[in-house]
């Protein structure tokens, strides 16, 4: 199979090699995989790191954890980064997403350094160019410094945001030279909605005032490093993470069409407006309002919002959101949750991974193209996840290799719905697969595998799954 990529994006070719291909480019266009070092990296005694808030949930609720898997080893990143880097040209990378750790840098979030985790990342980032691979550096991803969850109830103070402020400048400052492209934050949206919403992320309350605060603390720390960023030097490029899930409607009757219109403000736009509009959309002030759970916020705090919009953006897509009008009427006494606006909608006769039980629907991903063209000035945007989860993996293994062609099919089918949306002039730059080895999900823990390299959590030993195999050759 060959696709080309045409519109002046780039060139790619896709030739057969028992899957996906032999992926190459040109016009700069980006292949490679994402991943987070609280996801990858593990801990050492006298690392110096200090607690995140995963690392002390874990301690005091270990049985929240699937099978017990914390993050105190996850992929031992730490230890064997020199080997797993190796892997990067042979698993065919022009371009690596990673993070940083704000409490390897900072142990209490701010004030005293960490010089053993400044020189771990200066190392590997400085490996990573050597080897002639473009490196995006995001610098939070769900890992708030435990310290300033316990000093001040984390993304609900202000405080916190120019304390990430002051974490990102030293980063700029410190890795600049290294970074191709640095991001603000990973999905911030999943952060509000599992831990200020439902039971899935520390603090895990339930409190949509808290939640409110916590997203525009995190948009204004967001902006805040956007300006940062700019001081240290103008040409440095910077962006974020969203999530974009387009929301689909149950059917068009108005009441799930505007399920659908609600959900996508949630879940899309608190972020994805103020991040490259500058500005929060009417509809959701307006909603926030009426329930009178509009944060405390000055004029200069939205001055700086307006004035500090991403250079880039990323995207990351799995699955599709599909949502119908709320079948009953929400008790007035029970917490404001999503649900009093949408609930989730089970569409009859959806494609599905049977291995993860996520719908597979590629033409989000041409969806999401068609909204950043129309309604976001077309701004420069890279996939920076996509990837298919599947439990019980070793179930696939042949001749000691996982034979992974749901996967090769996965990322194919998506390729062809990009491939069509950069021809309709989507200005998209790159392919990000989710992730390069098997790595720890938070409370899933190794549950679903996504990785182009297996792990063996016993042994620790690194073997290129089938695709993997196919891009080396």
């Amino acid at each position: 199979m060959c696709l080309g990529f045409g519109g002046g994006c780039a060139t790619i070719e896709l030739v057969e090699w028992g899957g996906l291909g032999h992926v190459s480019s040109s016009n700069g266009f980006l292949w490679g995989s994402s991943t987070s070092g609280p996801q990858t990296e593990g801990r050492l005694a006298q690392d110096g790191k200090g607690d995140n808030l995963w690392d002390y949930w874990y301690r005091i609720e270990p049985n929240r954890f699937y099978q017990g898997q914390g993050p105190d080893k996850t992929s031992t990143f730490y230890e064997h980064w020199e080997e797993d880097l190796d892997l990067l040209l042979e698993t065919g990378h022009t371009a690596f997403r990673t993070s940083i750790q704000w409490s390897r840098i900072f142990p209490e979030g701010r004030g005293e350094i960490n010089q053993a985790g400044v020189d771990f990342y200066r190392r590997v980032f400085e490996k990573i160019k050597e080897k002639g691979i473009h490196l995006l550096v995001n610098l939070y991803h769900f890992d708030l410094p435990m310290a300033l969850q316990e000093q001040g109830d984390g993304w609900e103070n202000k405080e916190t945001a120019y304390a990430y402020q002051e974490y990102a400048r030293f980063c700029f400052k410190t890795y600049g030279d290294l970074v191709d492209q640095w991001i603000t934050f990973n999905e911030p949206i999943v952060p509000v909605e599992f831990g200020y919403f439902y039971d899935a992320h520390f603090p895990h309350k339930v409190d949509a005032a808290a939640a409110v605060k916590v997203a525009y603390h995190t948009q204004l720390a967001s902006s805040l490093a956007v300006k940062a960023c700019h001081e240290v030097d103008p040409n440095y490029r910077i962006g974020i993470v969203l999530n974009l899930t387009p929301a689909y409607p149950r059917s068009q009757h108005p009441a799930d069409v505007k399920a659908a219109r609600i959900a996508e403000l949630f879940q899309a736009k608190s972020f994805l407006d103020p991040s490259v509009l500058g500005h929060y959309p009417e509809e959701l002030v307006e909603i926030l309002r009426e329930r009178d759970l509009l944060p405390d916020y000055d004029p200069f705090e939205l001055r700086l919002i307006e004035e500090n919009t991403v250079d880039y953006l990323g995207v990351n897509y799995y699955q599709p959101l599909r949502v119908a009008a709320p079948r009953y009427a929400p008790n007035p006494a029970s917490p404001l949750l999503f649900e009093q606006f949408y609930e989730p909608y089970v569409m009859p006769g959806r494609k599905i991974n049977p291995h993860r039980g996520w719908e597979i629907y590629e033409q989000g991903l041409y969806d999401i193209a068609q909204n950043i063209k129309e309604n976001y000035g077309n701004i420069e945007w890279i996939l920076t996840e996509n990837g298919m989860g599947v439990e019980g993996e070793e179930k696939f293994r042949k001749d000691g290799v996982i034979q992974d062609d749901y996967r090769i099919d996965f990322v194919k089918d998506h390729l062809r719905e990009l491939h069509r949306a950069i021809q309709d002039g989507a200005n998209c730059k790159g392919y990000l697969i989710w992730t390069f080895i098997d790595c720890w999900s938070w409370l899933n823990g190794y549950k679903n595998r996504y990785g182009l390299v297996e792990l063996d959590l016993e042994s620790q030993k690194r073997t290129l799954k089938n695709p993997a195999i196919g891009l080396k050759n």
